[in-house]
């Protein structure tokens, strides 16, 4: 499985219990593409949000934010980390 970093933007004011709600939305459904949400990060100030994952492909993940009401803009695969 490939872990993925994928960024939300246009998010400012974004709250910890929103963030909690979206990821809980995430989690709720994730195991239907085979893809798992291990974090969240939110700064509200500039709007975006950060989401950890790991799975078969970025398709997937995009799958699970878009039926969780919460679409990426961006989605990078991390090759690797320490």
């Amino acid at each position: 499985m490939t872990q993925f970093m994928d960024v939300h933007h246009g998010m400012q004011g974004v709250t910890e219990d929103q963030l909690r709600k979206a990821h809980k939305a995430d989690l709720a459904i994730e195991k239907e593409e085979g893809v798992h949400f291990e974090r969240a990060w939110a700064d509200p100030n500039s709007g975006t949000v950060y989401c950890l994952s790991e799975g078969p492909s970025a398709d997937a993940v995009q799958r699970v934010h878009e039926r969780a009401g919460h679409k990426a803009d961006e989605i990078h695969p991390v090759p690797f980390s320490v």
